[in-house]
């Protein structure tokens, strides 16, 4: 897959993309990732790209031409594939792990990293998707663009080293994932489940859903509506309801 960043500040992007999974999905040929300052598609004569808002109001706003000539240079560039325009923005869909796999089907993604108060609305109709990362409003695009596209490259195969990773993360089934731990058994008073020693691979499993399960339903519990317990889940909930309510008579 072809990752393409439209941005006013690539320094802030390419050390990010020379790291971590990126780095080693560029080393096994699943990925390609470059960066575009799109400054470069300005007309005017100091390279602006950003004006004052029609209406006035507070801020600059960056103009339609530089954007919609840099869109048009890269799918010149890259040919006639199957790609995603993702405009980053506080206003747009929130991201989610669905959204990062459904855009894992792509051939090319063209993220469009904003700034400033905004993107002159003409822009959008250019893309294809405009994502949100959360109710808060950031300095720019770049980091929100580089979250979704970490997102969606570890969707990839051949992008992690287990490809059974992926599957098992937080939020793939709709639940959270299960607490992990690892040596030394005992640390500070605090001792690894004895569940995870036994060497019992269903009894693991089992407890790992549990906790998964009440980790949802303390951090996520909206994710429960969303993705309805079954018959085994709801026996837990059940479960964990009676104790809660057994130690609330037994506390002072």
């Amino acid at each position: 897959m072809i990752f393409d960043f439209l941005t006013l500040f690539p320094e802030v992007v390419w050390p990010y993309l020379h790291a971590s999974i990126f780095a080693k999905a560029v080393e096994r040929g699943v990925a390609l990732f470059d960066v575009l300052d799109f400054r470069e598609f300005s007309r005017d004569p100091d390279r602006r790209v950003d004006d004052l808002p029609y209406g006035g109001g507070q801020g600059m706003v960056l103009r339609p031409e530089p954007l919609v000539e840099a869109l048009s240079f890269l799918q010149t560039l890259r040919g006639d594939r199957q790609r995603h325009i993702v405009l980053t923005a506080a206003w747009g869909h929130p991201f989610t792990q669905q959204k990062a796999e459904e855009l894992a089907q792509s051939e090319h993604l063209i993220f469009i990293c904003g700034h400033y108060e905004g993107i002159d609305e003409r822009v959008v109709a250019y893309c294809t998707d405009v994502f949100s990362i959360g109710p808060y409003v950031l300095t720019g695009g770049e980091l929100p663009a580089l979250v979704m596209a970490d997102a969606v490259l570890r969707m990839l195969p051949g992008s992690l080293g287990n490809a059974a990773s992926a599957k098992e993360e937080s939020f793939s089934a709709g639940r959270l994932e299960y607490p992990q731990y690892t040596r030394p058994r005992i640390y500070k008073e605090e001792k690894v489940p004895d569940v995870l020693l036994s060497g019992n691979h269903g009894a693991i499993e089992t407890w790992r859903r549990r906790q998964a399960l009440l980790r949802t339903l303390q951090y996520r519990p909206a994710l429960l509506q969303e993705y309805p317990p079954d018959v085994q889940e709801l026996q837990w909930l059940k479960e964990e309801q009676n104790s809660e309510q057994r130690k609330g008579r037994d506390d002072p």
